[in-house]
């Protein structure tokens, strides 16, 4: 399939994830009246829900990645090439920051903000590295296992997380960078986006490891045809 089209997926897929995140954040909040277990409950509902919507109807298209940290292990695996996949993270990023103005828009916010709120120490590193890694294994075994359940699955995991791990189950990359530019509930202070990226990264890592000694790694007729640098992988 033709790279911009799967390009248009990815960013559309994931400016709608990152406007559904930060939006039904502000509107939790704002409708919770300080009970910040209905706020939660309130985002990891909406971002579930739209999670299974978005891998459903853009999934077939592009794949449905809407995460770095997705393609690169893709990559890893040999499902897409690497000019490919730079363009999948480029846009993937554009479209999370994109996303994060469009909430902002819809709730009469600031375009651009940066978020107060702390979140660092092992405690939420581990989080995000756990995070992540259920994310990637979940994908990789829910493709090889039940290829049609993939939007439930990845929505049913992304919903627990939220509430499983401290963090509150960011593992995205792209998404960690976009929630440094809200002040919402679901913001993160620029200072600590570069250790959540560092643990997300090392926990799609580990579930690409543990993912090989699960289930046969793709043998590379799969990678995308405009790639040029395909032989290498």
């Amino acid at each position: 399939m033709d790279l911009s089209r799967k390009l248009l997926a990815e960013f559309l897929g994931t400016a709608l994830l990152l406007a559904t995140v930060v939006g039904s954040g502000v509107m939790g909040v704002e409708l919770a009246n300080g009970n910040n277990a209905i706020a939660l409950l309130a985002n990891a509902g909406a971002t579930a829900g739209v999670l299974y919507v978005l891998i459903a109807l853009f999934g077939p298209i592009s794949g449905a990645h809407f995460n770095p940290a997705v393609t690169l292990v893709m990559h890893l695996r040999g499902e897409i090439g690497r000019r490919d996949a730079m363009a999948y993270v480029l846009v993937q990023t554009i479209a999370a920051i994109s996303g994060v103005l469009l909430a902002h828009a819809m709730f009469d916010l600031p375009l651009i903000e940066h978020s107060s709120h702390v979140r660092t120490g092992a405690a939420q590193w581990i989080s995000e590295g756990v995070a992540t890694f259920g994310l990637l294994l979940t994908i990789l075994l829910g493709v090889r296992h039940r290829p049609s359940a993939i939007p439930a699955l990845v929505a049913s995991y992304i919903f627990a997380a939220y509430w499983f791990t401290a963090s509150t189950s960011f593992a995205n990359p792209a998404v960690t960078l976009a929630r440094s530019l809200t002040q919402s509930f679901a913001g993160i202070r620029p200072d600590d986006v570069a250790g959540f990226v560092a643990a997300q990264v090392a926990g799609a890592l580990l579930a690409f490891a543990t993912g090989n000694l699960l289930i046969p790694r793709a043998t590379g007729a799969r990678v995308a045809d405009s790639d040029p640098g395909n032989e290498s992988i």
